[in-house]
């Protein structure tokens, strides 16, 4: 791919899977260049203000864009969560990014959602967009398949479920455990690898509420298991009365734009589409339950011990598998 000015953009809520795809996106791009300069921008709050234009860290940016390579050929520089930039930074990078000198710098904007106003003009102007869509676990599996054939791994009948149920879509993760297995030379069997590994992957919440909505209760269960691993039920308990809030507005409204309205979003929203497409799957009084009880078990939670939360929300997860599809509890 010939350019020097490139941003890849990912979703707004990248996880390990989707934030490795940049970077190995990125990194096909350094291929001609001499040396690369990574730059991270660090998030609102996580630096002190600075006096000038950029912040220290961000103002690197500066000099390594004005800076050709130290052996004479292209040098490459890649600006990891450009997101970040805050506006004034924003406004030197562009106008940097505009007047690069196409044989001197390569410029990789890496960013997990939309970059600022100014620095996507100037990209989509004088350069060029990468997106990387959202890994879900299907896209791990079919990832898979093509890892393993590099390393000269078969893998055998449930092997693939059993490794995206322990990394997810994490595809770093999943590239780790394939190189393990390949200098193990076993054959790759599911007990392989549930007794080889005991990993939880970290994954979004959605996971666990596209379990419940579907009435899975072993899946639900599973997914709640991964979740609590890594996170506090509560932020469970508020992403779960969000979602049926919106489930009892799509319930509600008269058609899709009034119900985007309500929420204060667009039509075209992902979860304002899902939302109403599953309108009226469970009935008024069904939703009405699983909000007290998502009400009592917030307040459970806070008022008793920790060693009692993992039953609470597991009572909880059964109760609401029924409750979403609309069964008597």
């Amino acid at each position: 791919m010939t350019g020097h000015l490139f941003a890849i953009v990912g979703p707004r809520d990248a996880g390990p899977g989707e934030r490795q795809s940049m970077l190995d996106r990125a990194a096909t791009l350094f291929a001609d260049a001499d040396d690369v300069e990574r730059i991270d921008v660090p998030g609102r709050g996580a630096t002190e203000d600075a006096e000038g234009a950029l912040r220290p860290g961000v103002d690197r940016i500066v000099p390594a864009l004005q800076s050709g390579s130290l052996f004479g050929g292209q040098r490459a520089v890649m600006v990891v969560d450009a997101q970040h930039l805050q506006v004034a930074e924003a406004k030197v990078v562009a106008e940097l990014a505009a007047s690069l000198d196409p044989d001197a710098t390569l410029l990789v904007l890496v960013s997990a959602g939309a970059l600022p106003a100014s620095l996507s003009k100037v990209v989509k102007s004088n350069g060029e967009v990468i997106p990387i869509k959202k890994m879900r676990e299907r896209d791990a599996a079919g990832w898979l398949v093509g890892a393993a054939r590099d390393r000269g791994i078969r893998l055998e009948d449930g092997s693939i479920d059993a490794l995206v149920r322990r990394f997810g879509s994490d595809i770093a993760a999943l590239g780790q455990a394939l190189d393990q297995l390949a200098v193990v030379g076993v054959p790759v069997t599911g007990e392989v690898i549930a007794a080889r590994f005991r990993n939880r992957p970290d994954e979004p919440m959605w996971h666990y509420a596209d379990a419940v909505a579907a009435g899975d209760v072993v899946e639900s269960l599973r997914r709640l298991g991964d979740f609590l691993t890594h996170s506090h039920p509560l932020q469970l308990l508020s992403f779960l009365e969000g979602d049926l809030k919106r489930r009892s507005l799509a319930g509600a409204a008269g058609d899709i734009d009034q119900f985007a309205e309500w929420v204060g979003s667009t039509r075209d929203n992902y979860p304002v589409k899902k939302a109403w497409g599953l309108r009226g799957r469970a009935n008024p009084a069904d939703l009405r339950r699983a909000l007290a009880a998502i009400a009592r078990a917030d307040i459970g939670i806070k008022s008793n011990p920790e060693g009692t939360h993992r039953l609470m929300m597991e009572r909880l997860t059964v109760a609401l598998c029924r409750w979403y599809r609309g069964r008597a509890a």
